[in-house]
């Protein structure tokens, strides 16, 4: 079987949109499934998308780039942030999830380990994954943190990065559900958890996989 580069756009929660676009997909120990962030907040579950995400590197080749939100989860956990932008954003329905009691040091190990894991960005052939966008101008490796996490595609796409390679992104939610293809720049954030979709692609062959919440999948 031919090895697939499979990008999912932001889950925020969804756990059963995952496990529907993934059983759609049929992951193998060749497929690599790069993750473009924002696994936690908003939607019913964050808990156990990172469950599910674990387990699918058991059977993948599984890359993931840190979304917005979990840079906020982790400022509030692990560096003395403020926790008021991140309950705004969907933090609490994350707390419930892990069944919150009051004690920061809620993560089990192994989540840890997975949100330890998560890079700013990843490259493989004519594309690079990252959660937001990109400075056109800069390297790859010297981009602000800001671009790469939090820019809105709503203040403008922009032009294509110097590396020539094709953008993969999230973070900025088409609430109509449609995948944004500028032709340099491919954003995969469907508005799952606002009753939109969960969008996974084969980048390489463009074939697309969509699940909603209640779990049923895009014809």
């Amino acid at each position: 079987m031919t090895q697939r580069l499979i990008a999912i756009g932001d889950i925020h929660g969804c756990r059963t949109a995952l496990e529907t676009v993934l059983d759609a997909i049929d992951p193998t120990g060749e497929d690599i499934i790069v993750t473009l962030g924002d696994y936690i907040d908003r939607g019913p579950d964050s808990r156990g998308v990172i469950d599910t995400l674990i387990r699918l590197a058991d059977r993948s080749q599984v890359v993931g780039v840190l979304g917005n939100h979990e840079e906020m989860m982790l400022e509030v956990l692990h560096h003395g942030g403020s926790h008021h932008a991140w309950l705004r954003y969907g933090g609490v329905e994350t707390l419930e999830s892990y069944g919150f009691d009051g004690d920061l040091d809620f993560l089990p190990p192994e989540h840890q380990q997975f949100l330890d894991s998560l890079g700013d960005f990843y490259v493989a052939g004519d594309f690079f994954f990252t959660h937001a966008a990109y400075d056109p101008e800069l390297p790859l490796e010297e981009q602000e943190i800001e671009m790469l996490r939090w820019y809105s595609l709503t203040n403008g796409i922009p032009p294509q990065h110097q590396s020539g390679k094709t953008a993969v992104v999230g973070h900025t939610a088409n609430r109509d559900g449609e995948i944004l293809d500028s032709g340099h720049l491919i954003c995969l954030d469907t508005y799952c958890y606002g009753g939109g979709w969960l969008t996974a692609m084969d980048v390489n062959t463009r074939q697309v996989w969509q699940a909603n919440e209640k779990g049923e999948l895009r014809q």
